[in-house]
């Protein structure tokens, strides 16, 4: 009886994109019911805030809440191949939500300068605008081009830049720094400047995953 041996790579318990999706809901969970319960509160007074530009959030939130629920379905191994066709509505889906989302935010912000906010602020949402119009269009530009694994290097810069949105909100709120507009700048550039940086962290450790090395099994061959 003969012996063989096949390389075998081990099943993660938890794999770790599914704990940073986990940890994305979580914080999505936090800033609705944190920062975003006027939706279902009629006495808040951030109603007084927004009714001048209500018809500007509308299109700007729906689109935005489409980007970061459906995200994270476009990393799912599982339904990108076995449901090929629902992965392609889902990225088209959250393709047009951040291409009408960031232009929107960049508007809001602006109107917002109009009601006495600093320009600096306008500045910083302008830059988020871009940088999530340009990562997910570039994404976009690679699918079409048959690029597949460029393509979802790119989406996942796109997809760091969107949580950029929670990801303020979380800080400001846990730390009580939401009512400090400086401060709040400050977590805005911080952010920003992090999105791309933990999106190509997230892409090298992949990588490294991908290609450890394997262990071999020795199997008996008669």
């Amino acid at each position: 009886m003969a012996t063989s041996s096949i390389a075998v790579r081990p099943a993660p318990i938890v794999r770790p994109k599914y704990f940073l999706f986990g940890i994305v809901a979580l914080m999505v969970g936090y800033v609705v019911f944190h920062n975003e319960s006027f939706l279902w509160n009629r006495q808040d007074p951030s109603w007084q805030h927004y009714h001048p530009f209500r018809w500007w959030l509308l299109p700007h939130g729906l689109a935005g809440a489409s980007a970061l629920l459906l995200g994270p379905l476009q990393f799912s191994d599982r339904l990108r191949q076995r449901f090929t066709k629902f992965h392609r509505v889902v990225g088209r889906i959250y393709i047009f939500g951040a291409l009408v989302a960031a232009p929107l935010g960049a508007y809001i912000q602006y109107f917002e300068e109009r009601m006495g906010g600093p320009r600096s602020f306008s500045i910083a949402g302008l830059m988020d605008a871009i940088l999530l119009m340009g990562t997910t269009a570039i994404a976009f530009a690679f699918i079409l081009n048959g690029k597949v694994q460029q393509h979802r290097q790119w989406m996942t810069r796109s997809f760091a830049v969107a949580l950029v949105f929670v990801e303020v909100r979380v800080i400001g709120g846990l730390t009580g720094w939401d009512q400090n507009p400086a401060i709040i700048e400050t977590i805005v550039w911080s952010c920003l400047a992090f999105s791309l940086l933990s999106a190509d962290i997230v892409l090298q450790v992949q990588e490294l995953l991908r290609t450890r090395p394997a262990a071999r099994v020795q199997v008996a061959a008669r």
